[in-house]
């Protein structure tokens, strides 16, 4: 039977960075996005790609794991995650190179027409966040136990974690830190923690097993 994970199923631009960061400090192995079974093997905590576009699939593969899924106020997401996308629409969409496979897939279906003007756009991009949220909420509607829902703003967010994962509690004004803030994308590169699990095998992506499984 393969290991039971805590897959962190937000959306880009959601504080995937600082819940992983916060995992770290809490003793877990954790990949902030994994492209080779060698990253999903050895980190119990996954986030960002593909997680947020695979959860369905691998809850199937790693059957009992733990699903968090981050929410943000859309006046503060919708301007993050448009620049984010601008930033990497040419890598996104060119076919001679530019980012892996991996990472096309996830976006290209999640914010699906993956067209310039569609990334220009507050209103589509709102409907694909609240597709993607709507699609988690229907997925786990009788497993309210396996998912937990949080806004790392939020001053209650972090011991809504520990209690979800059944960790002592904390200090009650314990907070996530604030990483990658004002656009930047760097934080969880510059982090050093002997917990962190590598993403690629030096840069490259291997084929996933449960996507394998699932005939892809």
């Amino acid at each position: 039977m393969n290991s039971t994970k805590i897959f962190i199923i937000g959306l880009p631009r959601t504080g995937t960075t600082s819940i992983c960061a916060a995992m770290l400090e809490l003793g877990y192995t954790v990949a902030h996005t994994a492209y080779t079974q060698k990253t999903f093997d050895h980190a119990k905590v996954i986030a960002d790609t593909p997680i947020f576009a695979d959860f369905k699939r691998l809850d199937t593969f790693y059957p009992n794991s733990k699903f968090i899924y981050l929410s943000r106020e859309s006046q503060k997401w919708l301007p993050s995650i448009k620049q984010l996308l601008q930033r990497m629409y040419i890598n996104l969409t060119r076919d001679d190179g530019g980012f892996n496979t991996i990472i096309k897939r996830c976006y290209q279906s999640t914010f699906s027409p993956f067209t310039s003007d569609n990334i220009e756009d507050d209103n589509f991009l709102s409907l694909c966040y609240q597709r993607h949220k709507s699609e988690v909420g229907q997925y786990f509607i009788a497993r309210p136990q396996d998912l937990l829902t949080i806004d790392v703003s939020e001053s209650d967010s972090y011991q809504k974690l520990l209690n979800f994962l059944s960790l002592a509690q904390g200090n009650e004004s314990a907070s996530f830190e604030r990483l990658n803030t004002g656009g930047k994308v760097t934080a969880w590169k510059d982090l050093i923690n002997k917990n962190k699990i590598a993403s690629t095998k030096n840069g490259r992506i291997s084929l996933l097993t449960y996507l394998d499984v699932s005939g892809e």
